[in-house]
């Protein structure tokens, strides 16, 4: 399947480039399952700028969007961001999924079954 790229707001590239320097916890545990197309084969980028946002994970093959939300996400005002975020995935026609650290981290392979199980109902849909 060809590979679907996405306008972003170029002041973004050097701060998700710094991003991907210094990876959470969380997402340093999904990304071992994630790189390297381990995961049924799909490619994901780490942080990935879209738009005017930088999402943690992007496989641009299943029109799938990772994020991994820690505690911040919590406060009221980063809650409003993150909706924001997600009205423009999906406005653009891509789909999210978002995982707190804890499912990530606390959960024996939650987050991965999650995925796998994504991949699962999007393979039926393209077939």
């Amino acid at each position: 399947m060809k590979k679907e790229h996405f306008s972003y707001n170029p002041k973004l590239k050097e701060y998700s480039k710094e991003l991907r320097k210094n990876p959470t916890y969380a997402e340093k545990a999904i990304w071992y399952s994630l790189r390297e197309n381990q995961l049924k084969g799909y490619d994901f980028d780490r942080q990935k700028p879209i738009g005017e946002f930088i999402y943690d994970f992007f496989c641009s093959e299943l029109k799938l969007v990772i994020e991994i939300d820690g505690a911040t996400h919590d406060l009221p005002e980063v809650q409003e961001k993150d909706k924001a975020k997600d009205e423009f995935i999906r406005s653009i026609g891509l789909n999210i999924l978002r995982f707190t650290d804890d499912e990530v981290l606390g959960m024996s392979d939650y987050a991965v079954k999650k995925i796998e199980e994504y991949i699962r109902e999007f393979n039926k849909t393209v077939l």
